[in-house]
């Protein structure tokens, strides 16, 4: 591709949350200088960098509407110090702000296309018309202008934004278009979980990135980056590299987007510190989880809560397996460097360790307790499921042939259709030796089991995108509660962006039974 490809009626809680926030695009929280320390997990012994924190955009209202005025637009961005990269950027030069809205009140979204291509734009994880999810089939061509709007149904969260644009998905949200959404709630803010967005709740959206011998980001196009998708050497959370955060509350809730084309991390925080688990996908859990580490695949969330009261820096780390079928692959690994570094676990299998975040304390911090019970979750009911769809996903051989239910994706042909409001259970099978998150448009889902065996903690609430292993099947529990269309599909398909550029990725129909 030639190019990569004020508010009214704010309560007091969301002007708090105003306050912490940066005023224009990623700006750095400042650093204490007298704690600035290298992170042992710079592999090129990189210094610190303060994280930058996406702009909150809180749209305006206007007549009824929520109204976010978005444009996308090359840039540049220096991934190695003094290299300028081509850009995508939204708002920005690269990624874009932290689009803010609430449950319940309509929203509005004017995108301008300012690329020399065509662009989308998907509200990840949103239910919301077809015409609005902004798929393949929702193309912006160059210099025009989109103009979707929708009610924000989901329960407060943290969701996405990013391309869709059908076989260009990968290089384009390589490029930088992409960036966080905060839906609120009253049902979360009566739980006063840290929320004042840039001081104690932080999203945090990790990309790997490749950068070639000049230093400029890569976005390679072999067989092996189409096999396993495109994967890079060095660790960017909003577009830092070697981030640190300076805390100065004893809870801290990060809100974690794996922003990255293809691979899967696995977070932890390197001190053995446990962390505490309260949301997935679509929202809160029933309760917060004690884990120690977190597995995420392309697309998916989570959000966690770490006690700083111990005192002592922290650092959150990611590990990835160098195993290229099962898991990962390594791809350009050691040719640049830059936040990652191999070492032995203790399965015995060297991995990849990332450095994700510094986190430093100023002082001793006093933390709060949090509730023992978040919402109410009832556990899914196979029962009430009127029908039970398949869905295989396969690669064929050497990757070649990504398809689902043995079929490629094709614009014109629509593969499945889908009674509104009817309960489903949707088999995900995956034929392949390599993991793949499914991801489904327009539905929050419930995961009832893996292979007859019940999800873990993170698959206990309401998930958009599943990971399913090699040779596993995963059953989720579905409904598409509201919107019709007989024209416009939604997708479903792997979050691997460069299978879904190649095919692994399907078409259905909301339609009235």
């Amino acid at each position: 591709m030639d190019q990569w490809a004020k508010a009214s009626g704010l309560n007091r809680r969301a002007l708090l949350r105003r306050a912490g926030a940066a005023a224009t695009g990623l700006v750095a929280l400042p650093l204490s200088a007298c704690e600035a320390r290298n992170s042992l997990f710079s592999a090129d012994g990189a210094g610190a960098n303060p994280l930058a924190i996406p702009k909150l955009d809180q749209g305006i209202v206007e007549q009824g509407e929520r109204v976010f005025r978005l444009s996308i637009s090359a840039g540049q961005k220096e991934f190695a110090p003094g290299v300028a990269s081509p850009t995508i950027g939204v708002n920005a030069p690269y990624l874009g702000p932290t689009l803010e809205m609430r449950r319940g009140e309509r929203v509005r979204l004017h995108v301008d296309n300012g690329l020399d291509e065509g662009a989308t734009v998907h509200w990840h994880g949103f239910e919301l018309p077809a015409a609005a999810d902004g798929g393949p089939h929702q193309l912006i061509r160059p210099g025009s202008r989109w103009s979707p709007s929708f009610e924000v149904r989901q329960r407060a969260s943290l969701y996405w934004y990013h391309s869709h644009l059908h076989r260009g998905t990968g290089p384009q949200v390589y490029a930088g278009l992409a960036a966080p959404i905060y839906v609120r709630d009253d049902e979360e803010e009566a739980l006063d979980l840290p929320s004042e967005y840039g001081v104690d709740d932080i999203p945090l959206i990790v990309q790997d990135r490749l950068l070639d011998s000049s230093g400029r980001i890569h976005y390679p196009q072999n067989m092996h980056a189409q096999m396993m998708g495109v994967r890079g050497d060095r660790i960017y959370v909003n577009g830092t590299q070697n981030a640190v955060f300076d805390a100065r509350t004893g809870l801290l809730r990060l809100r974690i987007l794996n922003g990255s084309n293809a691979r899967f991390y696995e977070f932890s925080l390197a001190e053995g510190r446990a962390m505490q688990l309260i949301a997935s996908d679509g929202g809160l859990l029933d309760r917060p989880h004690t884990v120690r580490s977190l597995k995420l695949a392309p697309g998916e969330r989570a959000q966690v809560i770490v006690d700083l009261s111990e005192g002592g820096p922290l650092s959150l780390v990611a590990t990835s397996p160098d195993s290229a079928m099962g898991m990962m692959g390594g791809q350009g690994r050691g040719t640049v460097g830059g936040g990652m570094m191999n070492r032995r676990r203790e399965d015995g299998e060297t991995g990849e360790v990332f450095r994700i975040l510094d986190i430093r304390l100023s002082r001793a911090l006093r933390a709060t307790r949090l509730p023992l019970r978040l919402v109410s979750l009832n556990a899914p009911d196979p029962s009430l499921a009127m029908r039970t769809r398949r869905l295989v996903l396969d690669m064929g051989m050497m990757g070649r042939g990504m398809t689902i239910n043995g079929a490629a994706m094709d614009m014109d042909i629509v593969n499945e259709r889908v009674p509104v409001g009817q309960w489903e259970i949707w088999e995900i099978a995956n034929a392949s030796m390599m993991a793949h998150p499914f991801h489904i448009h327009n539905a929050q889902f419930r995961v009832i089991d893996r292979d007859g065996r019940a999800p873990p903690p993170l698959e206990t609430g309401f998930k958009d995108t599943v990971i399913v292993n090699p040779r596993e099947q995963v059953r989720v529990l579905l409904r598409f509660e509201e919107y019709t269309d007989p024209d416009l599909p939604y997708m479903y398909h792997c979050h691997i962006l460069e299978h879904e550029d190649a095919g692994m990725m399907g078409q259905f129909l909301v339609v009235n039974s």
